[in-house]
């Protein structure tokens, strides 16, 4: 009798991956500030105790979620940007993957570092997590400045492109993307404003200093 006790004292088990994928689709739809801790434990399907055990406080399950979000939903964007051996091709690949992961149904829609940074202008946003999303913002642009250095360095990209200018664009491009996404944009209509955008690629883009 007393094992049996001590069986039903026991906190239920949960797989924390899981867990951690049903967060991030919370915080994804509502963001870090409209995310309650009620949305977050019925989504997990744990209770507080076993949330704070697990993952610890709320901003420190959110920077899990952003972490969780970068390895399992970018990778094949980032893959895709540094493996094709083509330029132009390897950003229409990064930029359609970036639409089809925004636009997928299954998902909440737009960008998840997108979505967060929406509310970085809040007084009472915390410093880690505006750091976090910044900072996440800035690893993509890196990404894609890197990856289109080397297109003009194979010399498939004209030289008179500015690399500063061009690496804005597709960022604004993307942004731009999550938020139409987030607002029941398709990936039809997504694919056609991807192709538009590349059209820069042999257009050029303004004489300004390169940085």
């Amino acid at each position: 009798m007393k094992e049996m006790a001590k069986q039903r004292g026991r906190p239920r088990a949960f797989d924390t991956a899981e867990a951690l994928e049903s967060a991030l689709h919370v915080f994804w739809s509502e963001g870090f500030l409209n995310a309650s801790l009620a949305d977050l434990t019925a989504a997990m399907g744990i209770n507080k105790p076993s949330l704070y055990t697990a993952f610890g406080d709320k901003e420190a399950l959110y920077l899990s979620a952003l972490n969780h979000y970068a390895e399992q939903h970018l990778r094949c964007p980032a893959e895709r940007l540094k493996e094709n051996p083509d330029g132009k091709a390897a950003v229409r690949e990064f930029l359609l993957a970036l639409g089809a992961l925004f636009a997928d149904p299954s998902l909440p829609g737009g960008c998840f570092i997108v979505n967060g940074s929406a509310g970085c202008g809040a007084l009472t946003m915390p410093d880690a997590v505006k750091a976090a999303l910044q900072n996440a913002l800035r690893g993509n642009e890196a990404l894609l400045r890197q990856r289109l250095e080397r297109a003009m360095a194979d010399r498939q990209l004209a030289p008179d492109h500015s690399l500063t200018t061009l690496t804005a664009f597709f960022m604004v491009t993307v942004v731009g993307m999550s938020v139409m996404a987030k607002n029941g944009t398709g990936l039809d209509v997504l694919t056609k404003v991807v192709d538009t955008a590349l059209a820069v690629w042999e257009e050029g883009c303004p004489q300004v200093p390169r940085r």
